[in-house]
């Protein structure tokens, strides 16, 4: 069997809101378990409304959170290991994209010396001319050029060519994974797809393989190979994303594909219920239970197993849509 790329075991974070005696606990991360693995390169999206655990998830993946149960491992190398831990070698393998392209440049310092830094620090260019050559490749990998960017400030940039830029600068350590957390979200409309389109092509030219944080669902479609859905934290369905979109396992995917049928499009944040949102991250049975129009005793009594439907497909309910034989 290959060695994963990246695989999240029983991941669980857990938060507390509020002082120490009378504060609550939030399970933003909820046992999730997924992988990638390191033989091919693919984008997996992580989809959910806001607040389900995307972010949170992501952020453990990339180090700025740590688990509090279970383990991640990158390329066989537990993050509890901390002995063996390299931050170069963690910085070279892995890069991240974040939603405003504004708040990852400051607006003091040139767009280029950005993409300096990460050339020479991290020892992808022994000198400014070998810096030169690597950030002009990675710059017209995303359609620009270190001409066109040379000595300019964030502020002359849009936010699609400064997210760009972002992408360029993630792909001078040549990753094997991005981790790329609402990239579109910030961005015209218009720009939305040259942005997700730009995914697909470095998936293939770089050998580089993309985790999608989005709520996106209409690009999540078009540029994903595969589809989580989180909801309270949990990983209620996982599997290909046209088997995931055409045809939805879980009674809370069902509900995305219906509310969000066109590109752009976002869950709203009235999708939301703020009176029943702390509640349904306590619940210890099936947290969709209370809106699940599917829902028996059984649901409400204990949680439900991750059910197979396929070997690439996983659905956490008793009671699932599409049983896998279509």
């Amino acid at each position: 069997m290959a060695e994963k790329l990246l695989e999240i075991k029983n991941v669980s974070k857990i938060f507390r809101i509020g002082g120490m005696i009378r504060g609550k606990k939030l399970v933003a991360v909820d046992d999730v378990s997924l992988s990638i693995d390191s033989d091919k390169p693919v984008i997996l999206s992580i989809v959910g409304e806001s607040g389900c655990g995307k972010s949170t998830l992501c952020k453990m993946v990339l180090r700025l959170h740590q688990p509090d149960m279970g383990d991640i491992t990158l390329l066989g190398r537990s993050y509890k290991d901390k002995k063996g831990y390299d931050p170069k070698q963690f910085r070279l393998d892995v890069q991240p994209i974040f939603q405003n392209p504004y708040e990852s440049f400051s607006a003091r310092k040139t767009v280029d010396s950005y993409l300096y830094n990460t050339a020479l620090r991290l020892g992808i260019a022994k000198n400014r001319a070998e810096a030169d050559q690597k950030v002009d490749e990675a710059l017209k990998s995303v359609g620009m050029s270190l001409a066109v960017v040379k000595g300019k400030y964030p502020t002359q940039f849009s936010g699609g060519e400064l997210q760009r830029v972002s992408i360029a600068r993630a792909l001078i350590t040549q990753p094997k994974l991005i981790i790329a957390d609402e990239p579109v979200a910030a961005i015209d409309a218009s720009m939305k797809m040259n942005i997700v389109n730009l995914f697909k092509d470095l998936k293939e030219k770089y050998n580089v393989s993309f985790i999608y944080i989005t709520h996106d669902l209409s690009t999540a479609y078009y540029v994903s190979d595969y589809i989580a859905t989180l909801y309270r934290g949990c990983l209620i369905e996982y599997g290909p994303a046209k088997e995931i979109m055409d045809e939805p396992a879980h009674p809370y995917t069902e509900l995305l594909m219906n509310a969000v049928p066109r590109v752009g499009d976002k869950w709203k944040e009235d999708l939301v219920m703020p009176d029943m949102e702390d509640k349904e991250f306590s619940i210890e049975y099936c947290k969709f239970a209370p809106r699940c129009p599917y829902a028996t005793d059984e649901c409400r009594k204990e949680r439900p197993k991750e059910t197979y439907l396929s070997d690439e497909r996983k659905v956490l309910c008793y009671h699932p849509l599409n049983n896998g034989s279509k």
